[in-house]
């Protein structure tokens, strides 16, 4: 834990002990979290603080090896009296700042979900297109095509929530900037709030759904590439192995989940399913519109379920029921999409089917299982791995 004194002679902060797993820790400026307040341990004693290494006192003491990412240097720092500024006010940095520096952290990695994705879809296509096997291209074969076709689908579902939660982010910064040049109306302080919520709301769901798609589809690229994908000589392998961060830093996926069940159990994601249930569907899409209409009936059904259960049960169950709602957020998005661009199309009939039967399966699941079914799970907390 890094510790921060004040020297009241010098006006300055100074920093010691060590931080790991610092992104572009070289880096000339440094923001770090530190304990400022003796005899604490809990997030309000920690503050803000910004080095520069001008200023000496920081030592890398060493570069990690890691499985991808490699062009961003991931660093040990050692700080030895690092003198330091203050930013903004004590006890608010992890609470205030970092908490909002992280929201801006699981969009910028939301993003690059989305780009490994399209990475990952561009390589497969590339290769199926060259490949040729019993006298024709492998993407002839129904296998490939079908693989393609699902890595696209999720490509575009995750680049449509990107876009959808950037704009409610856009939309409340903008109120934000206008109040500190003006008082807000009523209306607009109204407008504000709401759409802060919508990001808070999808923010979560991004994080988790486009990291584990980028995953997911970079994992079946390299599949299409078969032995091939697993040499060096193939853009793949690196873009596999960098994909597999993306659902652990700026907070695993299982914290997004937990960030994300508030709005399974508030009602916030099945309002906005509802909303965007009363657009108005072009008649060509009516019948795919009464499709993702049903998924959302049953996954009301599915937060009823857990309804009054205890809260072990509700988070055993959470992950499923934040995926049926994203499967459903997703469906609606590329439908709007569709209607405006007949590109989409294609995506949106693979991914809305695809998504029936994924929350068919959660939905059975949470419907036959029972709370004794627990104690199966719980076992595996009392193994531990013998002794050589």
């Amino acid at each position: 834990m890094l510790r921060a004194t004040y020297n009241e002679e010098k006006g300055m902060w100074y920093l010691n002990g060590v931080k790991r797993f610092i992104t572009n820790g070289d880096a000339q400026i440094k923001l770090v979290l530190a304990r400022s307040e003796e005899g604490t341990t809990d997030g309000r004693g920690l503050s803000y603080f910004v080095h520069d290494q001008k200023w000496g006192g920081v030592k890398v003491r060493r570069i990690e090896n890691k499985l991808g990412i490699k062009g961003s240097p991931t660093c040990e720092l050692v700080f030895t009296n690092a003198p330091a500024k203050l930013v903004g006010e004590r006890r608010l940095g992890l609470i205030k700042y970092v908490m909002s520096l992280m929201n801006g952290a699981r969009l910028g990695v939301g993003a690059q979900s989305v780009g490994l994705s399209e990475a990952a879809y561009r390589e497969a296509l590339k290769y199926a297109h060259e490949r040729a096997q019993f006298g024709k291209p492998i993407i002839q074969f129904p296998a490939v095509y079908e693989m393609l076709a699902v890595i696209k689908s999720k490509l575009q579902a995750s680049r449509a929530l990107l876009y959808e939660t950037t704009r409610y982010v856009d939309l409340y910064k903008a109120y934000g900037f206008l109040a500190q040049e003006r008082k807000l109306e009523t209306e607009e302080k109204a407008e504000a709030k709401k759409y802060q919520k919508l990001a808070d709301m999808l923010t979560p769901m991004l994080k988790l759904m486009s990291s584990e798609y980028c995953n997911q589809n970079a994992y079946d690229s390299l599949q299409i590439h078969g032995g091939s994908g697993f040499m060096k000589d193939y853009p793949i392998e690196r873009i596999y192995r960098d994909a597999r961060i993306t659902t652990i830093y700026e907070g695993t996926s299982q914290l997004q989940v937990v960030a994300a069940q508030r709005y399974v159990t508030n009602g916030g994601y099945l309002g906005l399913m509802k909303e965007y249930a009363s657009l108005p569907v072009r008649a060509d899409y009516e019948q795919i519109s009464k499709t993702i209409v049903e998924m959302t009936a049953q996954y009301e059904k599915a937060v009823e379920l857990i309804a009054g259960k205890e809260s072990d049960y509700i988070d055993f169950h959470a992950r499923r029921l934040v995926e049926m709602a994203s499967h459903i957020v997703m469906s609606y998005l590329l439908l709007i999409d569709a209607q405006r661009d007949s590109s989409y199309d294609n995506s949106l009939q693979i991914f809305v089917a695809k998504s029936k039967s994924w929350n068919d399966e959660r939905y059975t699941y949470l419907k036959e299982f029972s709370p004794c079914q627990l104690s199966s799970f719980l076992a595996v907390k009392e193994e531990t791995v013998p002794q050589a």
